[in-house]
């Protein structure tokens, strides 16, 4: 969780919201990581995790990530767990609730729809305050 709060980090320095995310293979390695890119590539699905799970993709030469786990600053949104869910992504672990926005603890409750084709194991509040901390900063800043 510590390389997701980094990117995290780096995206707010490049103005984005603040989350950060990182695919971890089952030896345990670092696949991929990104921080969100919405506001730099006017892409409303650049989403950090959006970002990881390409990448990750990509490096493994498949659409698909079994015993992966994705560790993400912020409860995902409702297209990120969607694309969680697609990838086949075995653990999921993230940081802060987001009760506006989340899809996972909040909001759409993706994982547990019957047209979910697949559920990770999640872990939750992971980091949490660090994050939130992130989040809170960088809202305040932009009201300043």
């Amino acid at each position: 969780m510590n390389q997701a709060l980094d990117e995290a980090r780096a995206a707010a320095e490049r103005g984005e919201v603040p989350v950060g995310a990182v695919i971890v293979s089952p030896d345990g390695h670092v696949v991929a990581a990104a921080g969100n890119r919405t506001r730099e590539w006017h892409d409303p699905t650049a989403h950090a995790e959006i970002l990881a799970i390409r990448a990750a993709c990509a490096a493994a030469g498949s659409e698909r990530l079994p015993d992966h786990a994705l560790y993400v600053t912020l409860e995902p949104c409702a297209m990120c767990a969607a694309a969680i869910a697609a990838t086949r992504i075995a653990r999921l672990y993230y940081g802060a609730s987001d009760p506006k926005s989340g899809g996972v603890a909040h909001g759409a409750r993706v994982f547990t729809h019957p047209q979910a084709h697949h559920r990770p194991e999640i872990y939750d509040g992971i980091g949490a305050a660090e994050a939130e901390r992130l989040l809170r900063d960088f809202f305040r800043n932009r009201r300043d």
